[in-house]
């Protein structure tokens, strides 16, 4: 993998699109993740306008940690880099008050943690005439759809989510992302007992790569015990995920019946 080049023309790709929109940068929301923390860098690269946000919903103090020391980071090197925090755990309480007790599954509140995110990140986004970047990588967004519908996945852009998660890493090596964050264990931090993404999933994010290249070249090589369950839990989840996945289905209506 040429991590340079590719740099080079995904910050070349950020700009340009920029440019042609008519916008006048990027906001990015930062987890204290690889991913967050790569996407940002690249933004920041282009000399637009980057606003990153520390967005915290009763997150766990190493989690902030992390995203703080990035973006601490980010604005010793770049310039054109800004930040805020806003806090939303309030939000959600306000929310846990008001939605139904029989609905507040720990799914359905994760999943509603992400969308008060994307709300933010839009807010920011349309007052200061920004591209609102997404962060999923590409086992994320086409493989096993390990991200909330409008939530993470309410972007204007994907910078990354032609990468595979160890080429995001590569990437952030070629970066220089602070080494905490390129050796902390992947997790999306909205849940309250601290699972990181593998203890979700159920299988390591080079073990869904292979998955997802297998299936692509539609081998038909002998698999041990392990490699089927890994394309169990692939297979499984990039099905029920499709709905995330694939375009949002149209209603075609025949000719003539208009």
């Amino acid at each position: 993998m040429q991590a340079k080049p590719i740099i080079d023309h995904i910050v070349s790709w950020l700009k340009n699109y920029c440019e042609a929109s008519g916008m006048d940068g990027f906001v990015v929301g930062v987890s204290g993740g690889i991913d967050s923390a790569v996407t940002s860098t690249l933004c920041a690269l282009t000399g637009k306008r980057v606003i990153v946000l520390n967005l915290p919903i009763r997150q766990f103090k190493t989690e902030f940690a992390l995203s703080s020391e990035h973006i601490a980071w980010l604005m010793s090197k770049y310039k054109n880099v800004e930040t805020a925090t806003v806090d939303l755990s309030n939000t959600l309480e306000s929310l846990e008050k008001t939605f139904p007790n029989d609905i507040q599954d720990f799914l359905t509140m994760a999943n509603t943690r992400a969308r008060l995110r994307m709300t933010t990140l839009y807010a920011f986004a349309g007052h200061n005439r920004l591209l609102v970047a997404g962060t999923g990588n590409k086992v994320e967004d086409f493989g096993i759809g390990f991200f909330t519908k409008y939530g993470d996945g309410g972007v204007d852009i994907s910078p990354i989510a032609d990468l595979y998660k160890t080429e995001v890493y590569a990437l952030a090596k070629e970066l220089g992302v602070v080494v905490n964050i390129q050796q902390a264990k992947p997790t999306d931090g909205l849940f309250d007992d601290g699972r990181n993404d593998e203890d979700q999933i159920g299988a390591s994010y080079p073990e869904l790569e292979w998955a997802m290249e297998y299936l692509a070249k539609k081998e038909t090589t002998e698999l041990d015990a392990r490699q089927k369950e890994v394309l169990h839990i692939y297979t499984t989840r990039h099905n029920a995920n499709k709905h995330k996945i694939n375009a949002i289905p149209v209603c075609t209506i025949p000719q003539n019946l208009k």
